[in-house]
């Protein structure tokens, strides 16, 4: 037998029937959700926040120090930073190790050697 999944569609009448009821008061969230055997997680939630009042919905409040968020402002900014360090630290590699091959094929010497590692590798001469 083929394991099926069920895929439940909420009629838009449906959806504001169930808001309606929690904002009457007359069932919670959870009730509604027990009621109308309703699983999804953050469903009726998404239906109170498109048809309903929020004031039913849960607010998050972040409370903070000043310097937290001068602080969290810096380190976004150092990440910055040193993201854009890393990028140019990038491209200048590729343009060594692409001056390195054009100079290895104009001249027919090798200019850069295995030596156990990937990368720009300038190895001491034995």
């Amino acid at each position: 037998m083929v394991n099926s999944k069920i895929i439940k569609r909420y009629s838009l009448a449906f959806k504001q029937k169930v808001v309606s009821e929690i904002e009457t008061g007359k069932l919670t969230i959870g009730e509604v959700r027990k009621l109308y055997d309703i699983t999804g997680n953050g469903t009726v939630e998404k239906w109170i926040r498109k048809f309903g009042k929020n004031h039913l919905l849960s607010k998050v409040v972040r409370i903070e120090m000043a310097d937290e968020v001068s602080k969290l402002k810096q380190l976004e900014k150092d990440k910055q930073a040193l993201e854009s360090a890393l990028a140019q630290t990038q491209l200048k590699l590729l343009a060594m190790e692409s001056l390195i091959e054009v100079a290895e094929r104009e001249y027919g010497i090798e200019i850069k050697k295995n030596c156990g590692t990937k990368g720009l590798n300038l190895c001491e001469k034995k």
